[in-house]
């Protein structure tokens, strides 16, 4: 194994720069591809194979405990096996960038795989596309540290990872690439787009090749985009992002709630329970939600009450509203029911549900409410882009993901329509994603912020000056003008036996004096120094350094710790540095 190693990493090194990064995303391409469909296998597996049978019996009961199941098994195998956190596969993501400059763990290539195939598998009403999107980013990532690529490289075969993973599940490369620039917040340059092209084509034409050509939701243009129907998507978008508002809000108080039961085993339970008890109300909920989606896109949508206590009512227009109204609010509590009770899975596939149930329910309350004809297909289409736009704060990714996965490339103005009015709603509330917003509320979110990222990625101890020239604390003026005479420096910092600084002394202020010889015995350096009002701790964030710089107007601040001191860091030299990360970040 070690000879392999020793070789691949010789033949690779042999390349340069550029042949490395394309055949480097071409081999994510392929291995995100395989993960991909390795996942939708493993949930067609567990799902109809093992659970298919249950389902179609009588014993109603079960089938209801079947989701509580799932959670269980995935618990079960994240404690005893993989014992790490896997949390939001797209903010793991996320996090890893900000803090940990793109490295994830090796277990991440595969642990979001398993776990969430039981957890869809039995019912868990996520989706597949975030675990899916972990397994890339951190298939890229681990690919990047094997071959000792740089930070600016390993954070470009991230994205690649990503762009696969998004490209494979969907087979929507374009969505991939836009996901990437777009969620993931990687630079978009010449350097970069090709790289993200190879690997999220090469995954792509892998799912197309085993997967056959049909996207996958079945979308059939009945009914041509008609200008007359503009106010209607204008409204749908504004819905659209007042639901994206209430998704994002709700999922984050009940996962807060949640996290107040010390026990994982009531989480479990509690969060099984709830999750049986929404699927038996209403039967769509379970799983990804995607079969609901075609039969709306199929004429079928009054079929969604196939199955539930209100099947009776089937018939009736004005029940059915009522219905999908209530299918929306309860997806996002069946939904994190799933992830905090211990659960793992996405909010890809319940946007999608939620966009076309909520593009469904604003065409079918206008026609019966007031007699219109608009097409309710083209509406949950139209639903779909929006409520992603909305909830990720992605609108670019809601349009193109949106029309690749249904083929409703004829749909483009409703979906930009409805997509850019549902992300300047919630954008009016909410000024972070759903992804972003708890990285956002403990300051550690740098993605979206290119100064916070370069501030980041550099570090104090890295940047501290030590050519300073030390004074001792009982020395004379004579013994300063002797250091003095030695030094290249303007600054002069007084210290004790132990190290800890007692002041400051600076040129400017003792020039007058220094070549006064008679003073040279008499004046002692602690009647000419002074304690600085600001200095450094080798535990401050760089960021916390530019502000202090900003508000000190100081060139040069004192490292501290604990009051010995370090050194100096100087303004220039943070400048410096922080020009060489800029462009190491930007893959120019």
């Amino acid at each position: 194994m070690n000879e392999l190693k020793t070789r691949l990493l010789a033949m690779f090194n042999r390349m340069n720069d550029s042949k490395k990064v394309y055949w480097l995303s071409f081999v994510i391409g392929i291995v995100c591809g395989t993960a991909a469909l390795l996942l939708k296998n493993l949930i067609h597996l567990i799902g109809e194979s093992l659970v298919g049978n249950l389902k179609e019996s009588d014993e109603s009961y079960l089938f209801l405990a079947l989701p509580l199941i799932g959670i269980a098994i995935t618990v079960l195998i994240v404690k005893l096996l993989i014992k790490d956190d896997l949390g939001h596969g797209v903010s793991k993501v996320l996090g890893a960038i900000s803090l940990n400059k793109g490295k994830l763990k090796s277990h991440h290539t595969f642990s979001s795989m398993i776990t969430s195939s039981f957890t869809i598998g039995f019912g868990g009403s996520v989706g597949a596309e975030a675990p899916v999107v972990l397994t890339g980013s951190a298939i890229g990532s681990n690919l990047a540290r094997f071959f000792k690529l740089n930070h600016s490289q390993t954070m470009l075969m991230l994205g690649c990872g990503a762009t696969g993973a998004i490209a494979g599940i969907f087979k929507a490369p374009l969505a991939g690439i836009v996901f990437t620039l777009e969620v993931l917040m990687l630079d978009l340059t010449m350097a970069s787009l090709l790289p993200l092209l190879i690997s999220g084509i090469t995954a792509a034409v892998l799912a197309y090749y085993f997967m056959g050509e049909e996207v996958l939701f079945k979308f059939h243009l009945i009914n041509s985009f008609e200008a007359d129907n503009i106010p209607f998507y204008l409204i749908l978008g504004v819905f659209s992002g007042f639901i994206s508002l209430y998704f994002t809000r709700m999922t984050m108080y009940m996962e807060q709630q949640f996290k107040r039961f010390k026990k994982p085993l009531y989480k479990v339970l509690i969060g099984g329970l709830l999750l049986g008890l929404c699927i038996f109300l209403f039967p769509p909920l379970w799983g990804e939600g995607y079969s609901g989606i075609n039969k709306i896109f199929n004429g079928l949508g009054p079929d969604l009450l196939d199955n539930s206590l209100f099947f009776s009512l089937k018939g009736n227009p004005w029940f059915l509203v009522s219905f999908l109204l209530l299918l929306l609010v309860v997806k996002v509590i069946a939904m994190t029911a799933t992830t905090a009770g211990g659960g793992v899975g996405g909010i890809f596939a319940p946007s999608l549900f939620v966009g076309a149930i909520g593009g469904y329910f604003v065409a079918s309350f206008f026609n019966v409410a007031f007699g219109l004809n608009l097409p309710v297909d083209n509406f949950a289409l139209a639903g779909m882009g929006s409520l992603m736009a909305g909830v990720m704060h992605a609108p670019l990714l809601g349009i193109f993901l949106t029309a690749e996965i249904t083929g409703g490339y004829q749909l483009f103005f409703p979906l930009i329509i409805s997509a850019i009015a549902s992300y300047v709603t919630i954008m009016g509330f909410e000024p972070y994603s759903i992804y972003t917003k708890s990285l956002a509320s403990k300051g550690e979110l740098v993605t979206h912020h290119k100064d916070k990222a370069v501030l980041h990625f550099m570090a104090v101890r890295e940047l501290i000056e030590t050519d300073f020239a030390v004074v001792p604390e009982d020395s004379t003026l004579g013994d300063l003008t002797r250091i003095i005479a030695k030094s290249k420096r303007n600054l002069f910092p007084v210290v004790d036996d132990l190290g800890l600084m007692k002041g400051m002394v600076k040129m400017d202020d003792i020039r007058e004096i220094i070549f006064n010889h008679e003073l040279y015995d008499k004046v002692y350096v602690k009647d000419l120094m002074y304690m600085p009002e600001h200095f450094i701790s080798p535990r401050d964030t760089m960021l916390k350094v530019a502000e202090k710089f900003e508000s000190s107007g100081r060139f040069n601040l004192a490292v501290l710790d604990n009051g010995k001191y370090l050194g100096f860091i100087s303004r220039a030299r943070v400048f410096s540095n922080y020009r060489n990360f800029v462009r190491t970040l930007s893959h120019d």
